[in-house]
């Protein structure tokens, strides 16, 4: 019997170098695993390139006490929706590990693991692909790589004397990772809140550097705020009917957890039990870290965004009619003092983690299909290169896109758009 790892059976091993495939998926994530599994269900022929193995990112750039903030009913994926028994609760990240790896035990994909594309280019009849297991062509091309391959880092932490141990997001484990004193943690999208609150419940002294990120609330009136807005459609809305979509696109996702079952992130009540909070990161300089003194309007702006979620959840529980539980509405439990400190010296911290975020890598891709900055032009996926596609990316065409929720329905309108664009080439043949 097979250890739960081991794929062995379902990957494929060589026979790549000088091979024709109609269509190449490249990325072995839970997008890329979604397109073979759509292609497959049409029955077009096609290979997917992973260059890690299956579960990677999840497993080695997730922190220990990681998990989903979103329930797992809404993991979705084709053929392959979770079923494990807690459908409101958030898997953590060994078990998005097994989620994933479980899927190609079951509808065995043609993956090939331990290969990298080094290089995507078209000589305008075909794609080629130079791979790290020789040079491959394809019809038919899906990047399935995601958004997250480049830690982003200010060059202002140059700045910072050696002493400090600096970490990305991406690279924290633990606490017990992090030489003794406290750590400045910089940003407050969900991963910077998440980790802010590991190192505070570890007793860790804690400085955080606060941004514009919107929160929402884990549970309101009986249920969790993300099934409501599931609900109400709001996640099936498509980029379109956003009158500034590139805004969206980039947007910084609402922090909250799903940690120990599911709860709010309030920062405030962190401050109130001890964690120093500041405006956003503003310079580097001589001994001192300084920062804007806007820490209330973050705090207010993040607050605001949570109220007006349940607001609209109101409306519709109105709207329908139904009968839910009341909710007394959120009160501030903190507020800045009058006087916010704007700087930190340098002895005051031992560590600094960036949660910055990520941009994505396409410096191996040489086609013309990217705008001024360096996004892939496309609709609904189908990029302005003829049988070239993009999949997972966060509102690729729904909030769901980029996460379990919605790839199944993005990679099942670009499979019927793969079929559509051979049929049509072999009848002008």
């Amino acid at each position: 019997m097979k250890a739960k790892d081991d794929l062995s059976g379902h990957l494929l091993a060589g026979g790549l170098d000088g091979r024709y495939v109609p269509v190449a998926v490249i990325g072995g994530g839970q997008a890329g695993l979604a397109a073979s599994h759509c292609l497959s269900a049409a029955r077009v022929e096609h290979v997917v390139l992973e260059r890690r193995r299956v579960g990677f990112e999840w497993a080695e750039k997730r922190w220990d006490s990681f998990s989903l903030v979103t329930p797992n009913y809404q993991c979705q994926l084709p053929g392959h929706e979770y079923d494990a028994g807690d459908p409101d609760g958030f898997m953590v990240r060994d078990q998005i590990v097994d989620y994933l790896r479980d899927y190609v035990r079951k509808f065995e994909p043609p993956i090939h693991e331990g290969v990298e594309v080094v290089s995507l280019t078209h000589d305008g009849h075909r794609f080629e692909l130079r791979t790290s297991r020789g040079r491959m062509f394809a019809a038919q091309v899906v990047l399935a790589t995601g958004a997250y391959q480049i830690p982003k880092i200010p060059r202002m932490a140059e700045r910072l004397p050696g002493t400090i141990v600096q970490l990305h997001s991406g690279d924290y484990k633990n606490p017990q990772q992090l030489p003794e004193g406290a750590t400045l943690v910089v940003g407050t999208g969900q991963s910077g809140c998440q980790i802010a609150e590991d190192l505070h419940l570890a007793g860790r002294t804690v400085h955080l550097a606060t941004g514009t990120a919107p929160r929402v609330a884990r549970f309101y009136r009986g249920r969790d705020c993300m099934t409501w807005l599931d609900e109400i459609g709001h996640y099936t809305k498509g980029i379109t009917e956003f009158a500034d979509q590139d805004s969206t696109r980039h947007k910084v996702n609402h922090y909250v957890t799903g940690r120990d079952g599911g709860r709010d992130i309030d920062l405030r009540a962190f401050a109130r039990d001890g964690m120093r909070l500041y405006g956003r990161l503003k310079d580097i300089d001589g001994s001192q870290i300084t920062f804007q003194d806007d820490l209330k309007s973050n705090l207010d702006g993040a607050d605001a965004v949570a109220e007006g979620i349940k607001d609209l959840i109101d409306r519709y529980i109105a709207e329908q009619g139904l009968s839910q539980p009341t909710e007394d509405r959120y009160r501030p439990v903190w507020e800045p003092p009058t006087s916010v400190p704007t700087h930190l010296d340098f002895e005051s911290i031992t560590s600094v983690i960036w949660s910055t975020g990520f941009s994505a890598d396409y410096s191996w891709i040489d086609l013309p299909v990217f705008n001024g900055r360096g996004y892939p032009t496309h609709h609904r996926g189908v990029t302005t290169m003829p049988g070239l596609y993009v999949l997972g990316l966060p509102w690729l065409w729904t909030w769901g896109s980029g996460r379990f929720r919605g790839i199944g329905d993005d990679a099942r309108y670009l499979s019927e758009q793969i079929v559509r664009t051979a049929q049509t080439e072999r009848n002008v043949a």
